[in-house]
C-alpha cells in the first residue's frame, strides 16, 4: 500500500513520469523511500548500526541521504534528489515536495557535538510544504503547512503556515496570499547593496577631489621652481620658497595617507 501510494503520488505530481514501471526503475526519490522504510524500522527496533548502514547504502545508490531516525510522512516526493540531506531529528510532513540539493540540517546545534545528542536539532516541516532546489532549513525550527521555500534560501527561523519564503537569510514575503509590507520585513540584502553603492559614490568623489588638489599642487610647485631659477632670489626668498614647498608636499602626503579603503571599512562598521 505504501509503495503503491508513493508511485501514484509521483505520477500525479511529476509531469516527466509516464508509467509506474518508469517510476520503479528510474526514480531515486522512490528508491530512497524504500531504503528509508526498512532503515527506519531497524532504527526504531534499536538496531542503530544496521539502520545506519542501510541508509548509507541508500545514499550510495541514490545520492540522497536520509537518516534512519528522520520521520518522513506519506506521499512525500523527492524530485531528482541528488544532494538532498535530511537529518536525524527532521520531520517531513505529508504531501511535501523536496527538490535536489536541499538540506534539513542541525544548524548551530551540530557544533555542540555529543552534548546535543538525542535532542531535537533538525527542522519540522508541516504538510504540503515545497522546498526549492539548493535551499537550506537549519535548526530545530517549525515550518508551517503549505509553505513554499524558494530555491537557494537559507531558513533559520520559524515560518508561519501559508507563507512564501525567499532570500538569505530567509524572510517571509507573502502570507495568506498577502504581500508583507517592507517596513515590517526589511530586505537586508537590498539595504546592504544600497549602503555599499553609497560608499562607492563617496569614494569616487573623494578620489576626484584628491586629483584636483594634487593637480593644483603640481602647478604651484612648477611655478615656484620656475620663479626661483629666473629671478635668482636671495637666501631669504629661497628659504621662504623651501618652506612653502615643504608645506605643500606635507599637504600632499596627508591626502595620500587618507586611505579610501579605511574610510569605507570604518563607515560600513566592519
Amino acid at each position: 500500500m505504501y509503495l503503491r501510494e508513493s508511485i501514484d503520488n509521483i505520477l500525479a505530481k511529476d509531469p516527466a513520469a509516464r508509467s509506474r514501471l518508469e517510476v520503479i526503475l528510474c526514480y531515486p526519490g522512490f528508491h530512497v523511500l524504500i531504503f528509508h522504510k526498512f532503515a527506519s524500522r531497524l532504527w526504531k527496533a534499536g538496531h542503530r548500526t544496521p539502520a545506519r548502514f542501510l541508509s548509507h547504502l541508500g545514499r550510495v545508490f541514490t545520492g540522497i541521504e536520509i537518516h534512519p531516525g528522520a520521520t518522513i510522512g506519506r506521499r512525500v516526493l523527492i524530485d531528482h534528489g541528488m544532494g538532498v540531506v535530511i537529518g536525524e531529528t527532521a520531520v517531513v510532513g505529508e504531501d511535501s515536495i523536496i527538490y535536489q540539493g536541499v538540506t534539513l540540517g542541525a544548524g548551530s546545534a551540530a557544533r555542540q557535538g555529543a552534548l546535543s545528542r538525542d535532542t531535537k536539532r533538525h527542522p519540522t516541516l508541516g504538510s504540503n510544504v515545497v522546498v526549492g532546489s539548493g535551499a537550506e532549513i537549519q535548526g530545530a525550527i517549525i515550518v508551517g503547512d503549505n509553505v513554499r521555500v524558494a530555491s537557494g534560501s537559507i531558513v533559520l527561523k520559524d515560518v508561519p503556515a501559508n507563507s512564501i519564503v525567499v532570500g538569505v537569510p530567509g524572510r517571509v514575503v507573502y502570507q495568506d496570499g498577502k504581500k508583507i509590507v517592507k517596513d515590517d520585513n526589511p530586505d537586508i540584502e537590498a539595504e546592504a547593496i544600497k549602503a555599499l553603492n553609497q560608499k562607492i559614490c563617496d569614494l569616487e568623489k573623494l578620489v576626484k577631489d584628491l586629483k584636483n588638489v594634487l593637480r593644483k599642487q603640481e602647478q604651484m610647485l612648477k611655478a615656484l621652481s620656475k620663479n626661483e631659477v629666473e629671478a635668482n632670489l636671495g637666501d631669504t626668498a629661497s628659504t621662504a620658497s623651501s618652506t612653502e614647498l615643504n608645506r605643500l608636499q606635507n599637504q600632499g602626503q596627508g591626502a595620500d595617507n587618507q586611505d579610501p579603503i579605511d574610510v569605507f571599512l570604518q563607515g560600513a562598521g566592519i
